[in-house]
């Protein structure tokens, strides 16, 4: 299973992406667990709304942190994400 560059992606309605105070950090809450974040995993999964495609996140995180070449990265954690269940196109 690998991202579809067509489609929009969002986030997983089985998951919950919140900032937890106590970690200081962004975390996926589900049924059987928590997975914590790093920032960059957290700053892609905020643009999985449903209303960006792949490259439009990577473009619009190109631009928010002012660099270029994320393209690899972003997909590959995207892969990740989507395989694990966080992520989903429809």
């Amino acid at each position: 299973m690998t991202i579809n560059p067509d489609l929009s992606i969002q986030f997983s309605p089985l998951h919950r992406l919140q900032w937890e105070e106590a970690q200081q950090k962004y975390v996926i809450l589900y049924p059987e667990g928590m997975v914590e974040l790093n920032q960059s995993s957290a700053e892609i999964l905020k643009l999985c709304d449903g209303a960006h495609k792949p490259a439009q996140i990577v473009k619009a995180l190109e631009s928010k942190f002012e660099t270029s070449g994320l393209s690899n990265d972003i997909h590959n954690f995207l892969n990740i994400a989507l395989q694990n269940g966080w992520i989903k196109q429809d």
